[in-house]
């Protein structure tokens, strides 16, 4: 039977990037947007503060873009500060390269894995899911989910007893399976 575990954000991740004035290199999204026009062309900045000392910081989100060339819906959900946006925004690849940006999911996730009923059994089939872009090791959710150590998830892989059709060590952020057999 295939169990189906997933990985879900619990809140924002901080953003590593460094502050120019306390040289920290954290910060917390504020949700909140910057939008500026000149004439036809449009700004926006996605607001970040530093954790250290508060100082802001602007993430540019869209950059001398035409009014016209930009969805009614977006600029709508820019001027309504909406915090999904933020999400989204955060984990676009284009937005972090734009902005030298790397996110920080420390404590900002969770394993839904339906209960421990399936602990108890031989063979064990789980469908890992990501509800968002997160980067974890497959061997820390294995664990989690399964209540073993990191150590004893090494040794079922290395002892053929943990497969998977994808590499298990390093880190994923998409869809995977693996078997454990026991």
């Amino acid at each position: 039977m295939l169990k189906n575990w997933v990985v879900v954000p619990t809140c924002l991740p901080l953003v590593h990037r460094r502050c120019h004035a306390c040289a920290s290199e954290r910060f917390g999204a504020s949700g909140k947007f910057r939008v500026n026009a000149n004439h036809k062309l449009i700004d926006a900045w996605l607001l970040a503060l530093c954790t250290g000392c508060g100082d802001t910081a602007k993430l540019t989100v869209l950059e001398r873009m035409n009014v016209r060339s930009i969805r009614p819906e977006l600029l709508d959900r820019l001027h309504e500060n909406d915090p999904g946006l933020t999400a989204e925004l955060l984990q676009d690849p284009v937005v972090q390269r734009r902005n030298r940006i790397a996110l920080d999911w420390h404590n900002a996730w969770r394993l839904d894995t339906g209960g421990s009923n399936h602990l108890d059994r031989e063979v064990i089939d789980v469908a890992v899911r990501f509800a968002a872009r997160i980067p974890v090791r497959p061997v820390r959710l294995i664990a989690e989910g399964c209540g073993l150590s990191r150590a004893e998830v090494e040794r079922l892989i290395t002892e053929g007893k943990l497969v998977s059709a994808v590499r298990l060590s390093g880190k994923l952020s998409g869809d995977f399976t693996f078997t454990l057999k026991r």
